[in-house]
């Protein structure tokens, strides 16, 4: 298959390493153009994922139509705080019949919708699909196998996305569920964030484990009143991308969140990390948007405040320890 990929991050660049891997021709383009002439130079992207030398069946490309004229699938791979812009720019440069394919993750703070929202909103009778799942780009860069999920409200379109990155070091599942599998991906960032920040505080297991528990929790809380389904918040796009993101050294999310609960300022750590810190603008998008909709969400909420200097962790944690009593299974 011709697959051309929008944004040459970490993500972006090794999903079209695995794609070129696996047989097909991969064309990849991005806004930065320091970034493609480094590309095309190292054949190594430096930047954002070094150590991993570009498959030769690798294209760095120099405009959008050189990247998107032909192709059969486009990869969209840029922040999702970008992709409204990003779509808007590329697709008149798509072809009619090709599957658009999101792999970032977020809510677009504007609007407060999701990356799907707003491709029915810009091009609704494209083809439209969602990957997403426990998939830290530098282990995928690695080869190490790993899962994920796609989601499109056509089941056809779905399967040929599955087909797409299906290989011997990825497996694909897939489903219908697009704004739960968003969802998912999206809020486990915000969560991640909160792991980081009581882990920097001192905490251990046991408050981990409330988080991330109580974490799903909240997700599927937003999700159901979304449409989504609540089991989709029990597979890979949401108890599994939450566990990888809590917990792993690779997840910026984490980082940032950890560095805020030693005491370094929000906009400090995030400046430390030196990439997007999806979990930030998500944050506040989330609880807007549980705002609007009548949603609880007292986690979220609570690390919102934190990232943007509204109130310290600690004074965060004591809250969130003192709320009211609560059956488990309320929401059920």
């Amino acid at each position: 298959m011709n697959v051309g990929i929008i944004g040459a991050g970490s993500w972006g660049t090794a999903l079209a390493n695995n794609l070129a891997g696996a047989g097909h021709i991969v064309r990849l383009w991005d806004v930065d153009k320091e970034l493609l002439v480094a590309l095309a130079k190292d054949r190594e992207n430096k930047k954002y994922l070094p150590g991993h030398s570009l498959h030769e069946n690798i294209t760095i490309t120099t405009t959008p139509a050189d990247c998107l004229s032909d192709a059969d699938f486009v990869v969209t791979a840029v922040p999702t705080q970008h992709f409204r812009s990003a779509l808007t720019a590329a697709l008149p440069e798509i072809p009619a019949d090709a599957v658009i394919v999101n792999v970032a993750k977020g809510i677009e703070i504007t609007s407060l919708t999701t990356p799907s929202e707003i491709a029915k909103e810009l091009a609704p009778q494209r083809h439209f699909a969602v990957l997403s799942g426990p998939s830290h780009a530098e282990e995928v860069a690695a080869g190490m196998p790993t899962t994920v999920t796609v989601a499109s409200e056509d089941t056809s379109t779905a399967e040929a996305v599955q087909d797409l990155f299906m290989n011997d070091r990825l497996r694909v599942y897939s489903q219908e569920d697009v704004i739960g599998v968003e969802l998912g991906g999206a809020m486990k960032n915000v969560i991640a964030l909160g792991a980081g920040i009581i882990n920097g505080m001192g905490y251990g297991d046991n408050t981990m484990a409330a988080l991330m528990t109580r974490g799903i929790a909240e997700m599927a809380r937003l999700g159901v009143r979304m449409g989504a389904k609540r089991e989709t918040f029990y597979g890979l796009s949401g108890i599994g991308d939450l566990i990888v993101t809590c917990t792993s050294v690779h997840s910026r999310n984490r980082r940032c969140g950890f560095m805020i609960g030693q005491g370094v300022l929000p906009e400090d750590a995030i400046a430390r990390v030196g990439m997007i810190v999806e979990g930030v603008p998500t944050a506040e998008a989330a609880r807007a948007l549980a705002k609007k909709l009548g949603v609880e969400l007292p986690i979220t909420e609570s690390i919102c405040r934190i990232v943007s200097g509204e109130a310290p962790p600690a004074e965060e944690m004591a809250a969130l320890m003192t709320r009211r009593k609560k059956h488990e299974h309320e929401d059920i």
